[in-house]
């Protein structure tokens, strides 16, 4: 690593990891911002359904990068990356360092290793359609012309979806083949958890969103958006529907959120595996994993 350059931080993992605590204590322990990096905390007013950070957690240090847009309002992610750069650029001013925090793959990998997304405004008409067609056929659109942006994305996720789609019909070109990377000037030090016991983490975690009121926050949401809202039917947010509609049971509904968390935390798993190489730090079980990361750090910064 060039020492010359400041230091950027990648604190990544799947759900429910641990990631948010974790980040919390380190950005306490070097006076630094916590950059969140999650495609759904970046929107406003669904906070349960995105385990996005409690006001305690965030009045313990200062969270950059949520609540940008409404949910009617999506972002893409030449947007979202012009925002972290802003957020980033803002703490190697101040303390030259930067840390993120998320486990959104595409936007860390994005913002981490320089990918250069295409520049192609929201297409509001396309969008319309697509919205008119229905998400399943759309992906099955989207796998036809662009079979290695539909593996990436998942079948249920509307918007990434008709992203892909709209830079396929703007351009004549697919999504896959224009996501070039220039490599960032900064030094990355990425830290990953992966800890054992993810599996009851996420169970745990999901009953507690649906007690801390996953299905009223839906509701609102619902009043306020649309049920077609296409964020609404993201992981819990959808099962949330289904239950306000009578189709599944309170315990169905958790029951299907946690099966849902689970194979997305698999997807993270794999994507992390082939697209980063971090420091894990719960490799060691010898050592907490704050004093993993701060030595890391500690040695990176010499």
């Amino acid at each position: 690593m060039n020492a010359d350059l400041p230091l950027l931080i990648v604190l990544l993992g799947p759900t429910a990891s641990g990631k948010t605590d974790l980040g919390i204590a380190i950005a306490q322990a070097l006076d630094l911002a916590v950059l969140s990096v999650d495609s759904r905390q970046l929107y406003q007013e669904m906070d349960i359904g995105t385990a996005k950070p409690t006001a305690t957690q965030r009045a313990a240090v200062r969270h950059e990068l949520l609540d940008l847009r409404r949910p009617d309002q999506p972002i893409n992610l030449q947007e979202f990356r012009a925002e972290a750069d802003r957020a980033i650029a803002a703490e190697h001013h101040r303390r030259g360092i930067a840390l993120l925090v998320g486990g959104s793959g595409l936007y860390l990998k994005a913002i981490s290793q320089g990918m250069a997304p295409p520049a192609v405004p929201p297409q509001p008409q396309l969008r319309q359609q697509f919205e008119a067609l229905g998400q399943p056929l759309c992906h099955q659109l989207l796998a036809a012309a662009d079979p290695t942006a539909a593996v990436r994305i998942m079948p249920r996720d509307a918007v990434r979806t008709q992203r892909a789609l709209e830079v396929l019909y703007a351009t004549g070109m697919p999504l896959s083949t224009q996501q070039g990377a220039t490599p960032p000037p900064w030094r990355v030090l990425e830290l990953g958890l992966n800890p054992v016991d993810l599996k009851q983490r996420i169970s745990t975690r999901t009953a507690q969103l649906y007690a801390d009121g996953l299905v009223e926050e839906t509701h609102r949401l619902i009043a306020r958006y649309g049920s077609g809202c296409p964020l609404l039917d993201t992981i819990g947010y959808g099962e949330a529907k289904a239950q306000l509609r009578g189709e599944l049971s309170p315990h169905e509904a958790i029951t299907l959120t946690t099966r849902r968390t689970l194979q997305f935390a698999k997807r993270q798993r794999t994507w992390f595996r082939r697209q980063h190489d971090p420091l894990w730090l719960d490799a060691d079980p010898n050592a907490a994993p704050l004093q993993q990361a701060l030595s890391a750090i500690e040695r990176v910064l010499g």
